[in-house]
């Protein structure tokens, strides 16, 4: 038996025990050289943690880290989720659910041990029904978020500048308006990346023709609140329709065909574009549902 193994069961029988004994839940840690002599010196350094009780009872895989990091994909609607969390609290966020994936969300979140506090929109989705009201019935204590200007129910309400707190990290709600009237990006400082919806996609941007949709306002938000972030951060796009996941403000800047362009190219582009796409294919029923945080699906007599 190897020392990890034998660790890792040690550490197991004992939550084991504690739990079959009615004792509070604990989480169990190797102590310095134990975890040096099986993962090496950065193991020392106190980012090496063992099994957790999870939230279902079982025991959770250990949190390698100080955070962890899970994108989720929707491929029906090419819609990305993000969840985000904690790992010395275990308090997550998922970024833009999707109502489908609602028990996928809810068994990986459990699986690893984690609480989740809030389901973040980035703004109020018209290509599919979000997941949060969902997600609020298997958790509780969890809150619905979603920009002040959006015209969509929520639990909580977020303006440009405020901060969404998860243990010890925390986003920061950056205004991005002009694909709707409600968009945020959120960016997580710590980790240099930013979640930026349906604003910024890889190499191209969001719709402007929904109601809200403003061509000038969108290029303006994405130079002043995406571009003005360090070339470094890493962006993750709401969707993308070609296999990629993330991009770069550097790849952006140099690359993007449309925020290239000079504001009233930008804005003919938009404009004719808008004449040229149709609408989405769940766009009625996710524009009544999401109204309603998602609470349940609404489809309007006259959707055809």
């Amino acid at each position: 038996m190897s020392r990890f193994t034998a660790l890792w069961r040690s550490a197991a029988w004992a939550a084991r025990s504690a739990a079959v004994g009615g004792a509070a839940p604990r989480c169990w840690a190797m102590s310095s050289a134990a975890a040096k002599s099986v993962a090496g010196p950065a193991a020392a350094s106190g980012w090496w943690t063992v099994p957790r009780r999870s939230y279902a009872g079982g025991m959770a895989p250990p949190r390698i880290g100080d955070h962890t990091f899970r994108p989720l994909f929707d491929n029906e609607t090419f819609t990305y989720t993000f969840l985000l969390a904690d790992n010395a609290s275990g308090e997550c966020v998922l970024i833009d659910p999707v109502y489908e994936h609602a028990e996928r969300d809810s068994q990986i979140i459990n699986e690893l041990g984690l609480k989740l506090i809030y389901g973040i929109n980035t703004h109020m989705h018209a290509d599919h029904v979000t997941g949060t009201g969902m997600l609020k019935k298997h958790f509780p204590n969890c809150k619905s978020v979603i920009a002040k200007t959006a015209p969509a129910k929520a639990d909580v309400f977020i303006n440009d500048g405020d901060f969404i707190k998860f243990g010890k990290f925390q986003l920061e709600c950056r205004a991005t308006p002009g694909h709707t009237a409600g968009c945020m990006t959120y960016v997580w400082h710590e980790k240099a990346m930013a979640f930026t919806g349906d604003a910024l996609l890889i190499r191209k941007c969001g719709r402007t023709d929904f109601p809200g949709g403003q061509p000038e306002v969108l290029y303006d938000g994405i130079h002043k609140k995406i571009f003005s972030l360090p070339d470094n951060f890493v962006l993750y796009p709401g969707h993308d329709y070609t296999g990629q996941l993330m991009t770069t403000v550097a790849e952006e800047k140099q690359f993007n065909t449309r925020l290239h362009l000079k504001k009233p190219e930008f804005i003919d582009v938009m404009v004719n574009l808008g004449k040229q796409l149709g609408l989405p294919k769940k766009f009625h029923v996710s524009i009544e549902s999401n109204l309603v945080d998602g609470e349940e699906l609404r489809y309007p007599k006259t959707a055809s």
